[in-house]
């Protein structure tokens, strides 16, 4: 059909010299070569497209695209705006609710307006149920009882697999790193109400707990794995209270990222540089040949000294002088900075 509408166009910027207007609603749910069908017509100027999407454009359309169209971002309404719009569907006559002189009191005006995110069709909606509902008891006034009956449970902004998923964890993971225990306990409450995953929130906090509090509280870590088997033993709703002892847990811990800088430095070398021979004194010679090529030659056993450790180099010969752990000096990670200090004298 898109084809068909394309060579449409095309004949008739040939025939007539201008440009045909394609609207594409939801342009995210074409996929890459779909999109990819747009791009000579939009070159030529065969087609003006518009394309409206509720999803992030980076992600959901194809980069040629994107990089030929201006994005325009629609921003939720104001609560001022909605109100209006409220008050004019009440008051209109032909197009609203106006020929049933309906009357909305404050609190249910603003209940609507929450409960409808900055989005016009949400506050319609339930202003039109509410209505129904005034009407259906003979009633001229619409009272928070009978939009909370409309909304029966609200429905908060939230796609698990749109940008909305990654915008509420990205604020729960910072707010963490932050040490704010009020704002992180928001963000969770809001992905729970939201109908996200709790197992997949345990994951992010099991993986905050390695990463941003790390050896400064090694404790944080037990703590997200036991409210991720806590939640999996008990399930909704007791389960997220586990899930919210570990985030007030996480937030007030004391904060380091070095184990996560030193593996990725690890990392880097194992990846990037050569890969350098075990050394013959860390090998552990399990056959007669083995120990004749020198496998566990001068190795030095650290129990059969009083010190338990001794100078023996560990790392391969290209390496002796890489350094990745740099302890800080929050939390446990004082004391193991003195323990590294002390090996180092003894060595």
């Amino acid at each position: 059909e898109v084809k068909e509408v394309m060579e449409e166009a095309k004949n008739h910027k040939n025939l007539f010299g201008e440009p045909t207007i394609v609207f594409i609603d939801e342009i995210h749910r074409f996929n890459k070569a779909q999109q990819d069908a747009f791009l000579p017509y939009v070159e030529r100027g065969d087609i003006i497209l518009y394309g409206s999407t509720t999803e992030n454009p980076s992600f959901e359309i194809i980069s040629p695209l994107l990089s030929r169209v201006k994005v325009l971002v629609l921003h939720p309404l104001s609560s001022e705006n909605l109100i209006k719009i409220v008050e004019r569907a009440l008051k209109d006559k032909e197009r609203g609710l106006g020929r049933y002189n309906l009357e909305i009191n404050r609190e249910a005006m603003e209940m609507i307006v929450i409960y409808s995110n900055g989005d016009a069709r949400r506050a319609l909606n339930t202003l039109e149920i509410a209505s129904e509902l005034v009407l259906h008891n003979k009633k001229t006034k619409i009272s928070p009882e009978e939009v909370k009956e409309a909304l029966q449970k609200r429905t908060l902004l939230y796609d698990k697999k749109g940008e909305e998923h990654y915008n509420l964890i990205s604020a729960l993971h910072k707010s963490l790193r932050n040490s704010d225990v009020d704002a992180s306990l928001y963000w969770l409450a809001r992905m729970i109400a939201g109908g996200e995953d709790p197992l997949y929130i345990a994951r992010r906090l099991v993986r905050f707990a390695s990463e941003d509090i790390g050896l400064a509280d090694p404790q944080a870590l037990s703590i997200a794995l036991w409210a991720k088997e806590a939640y999996d033993f008990l399930g909704s709703p007791e389960g997220e209270l586990a899930l919210a002892e570990a985030v007030i847990y996480l937030a007030s811990a004391p904060k380091s990222n070095s184990a996560y800088i030193a593996f990725s430095k690890a990392m880097k070398d194992a990846e990037e540089t050569s890969y350098e021979p075990v050394p013959l004194h860390l090998r552990n010679p399990e056959t007669p040949l083995m120990r004749e090529l020198g496998y566990g030659k001068d190795y030095l056993y650290a129990h059969d000294f009083e010190e338990k450790t001794t100078p023996m180099e560990s790392m391969p010969k290209r390496l002796i002088k890489r350094k990745y752990y740099e302890p800080g000096d929050l939390g446990l990670e004082k004391e193991i900075k003195k323990r590294i200090e002390y090996w180092k004298r003894i060595k």
